[in-house]
């Protein structure tokens, strides 16, 4: 990967300061982000400087209010991915701490964006931010406020303005999740410019699919947010980079054993170990709600029309 990740502010070496930077959550990086990093992007050309995305680990949410549901559109590494698509040269994933969090916005601009010799600090070239951003303790700062610090200490700004489809459908993080939850996967995938897609380790299960002639490759759902329960039209993308259709069951398993929420996908003509292995499956078409069926042999009766249904739309032809 080309893509540099950085995990501090603090005494970075001069190759990792003086970048041209997006400032945002960024969850998702989803059509309105990239209007902002390619802002920076623009800058960074003119300048002759790193493109830099400054971003939070945890987001801020997960330490105010740490007992709410997941709700992460993307893992740390699929956000790299993402980024490192845009042309992006350093991602600088920064502790969202309780120190982080009592910087208030001039103090978070001085210490962290732009620093000193001695004080760490990014020594940001140039800062793009989003039209609604909010940052520092309380959430003070703003697009405008950006501007005037970029004044006061030397480094030029561009506010992103907000950006929609042509029939007016926002592109937010929250129109995301929003979308997912309701059960309509095209739509978060037109914002997002992508499908959203769900990564994790292939877990065992109790291999029931296997034994009933569909073996399925079980991930957890984790800190994702949770979209609406039920069967999707998948594709999954290998770790050898081989993008596979299939079918999956995204739910509890009611029929047979109540488990924590996990993605259990059928891969088409596919017969290989993947035990252990990191997969990411894309939600492209969500088929019906999740079912508790009164017998196995009609959850297999069932499993068959999804088939149908599933190859018809990421396997036509087959």
């Amino acid at each position: 990967m080309r893509l540099k990740i950085v995990h501090g502010w603090k005494d970075l070496p001069e190759e990792q300061r003086g970048a041209a930077v997006a400032l945002g959550n960024f969850d998702g990086v989803h059509r309105g982000h990239q209007q902002v990093i390619a802002q920076a992007a623009k800058a960074a050309l003119a300048a002759k400087v790193p493109l830099g995305v400054v971003t939070f680990d945890p987001h801020p949410r997960r330490l105010f209010r740490p007992s709410e549901p997941a709700f992460k559109l993307m893992t740390h590494d699929q956000q790299a991915r993402a980024l490192e698509a845009l042309g992006v040269d350093i991602l600088y994933l920064l502790p969202f701490d309780f120190e982080m969090a009592s910087f208030g916005d001039r103090e978070f601009v001085e210490k962290v964006l732009v620093g000193g010799p001695h004080g760490g600090g990014l020594g940001v070239k140039h800062v793009a931010v989003g039209f609604d951003i909010s940052f520092g303790r309380g959430r003070t700062g703003s697009a405008e406020l950006m501007k005037i610090y970029g004044q006061q200490d030397d480094f030029s700004v561009s506010v992103a303005e907000p950006v929609a489809s042509r029939d007016g459908e926002k592109f937010s993080s929250t129109a995301v999740r929003d979308a997912l939850r309701d059960g309509h996967p095209e739509q978060a995938a037109r914002i997002l410019g992508r499908p959203f897609a769900i990564e994790g380790v292939v877990r065992r299960g109790q291999q029931l699919g296997r034994q009933l002639g569909f073996p399925t490759a079980n991930v957890e759902v984790e800190d994702y947010v949770v979209p609406k329960l039920g069967v999707y039209a998948t594709r999954t993308r290998l770790p050898d980079g081989r993008l596979v259709p299939g079918v999956a069951n995204l739910g509890n398993n009611p029929t047979t054993g109540v488990v924590e929420t996990r993605l259990e996908t059928w891969l088409f003509d596919f017969d290989e170990d993947l035990y252990g292995q990191i997969i990411e499956t894309q939600l492209i078409a969500f088929l019906r709600p999740e079912l508790k069926f009164d017998s196995i042999e009609l959850l297999v009766e069932q499993v068959l029309r999804d088939e149908v249904a599933a190859r018809a739309i990421v396997a036509p032809g087959f």
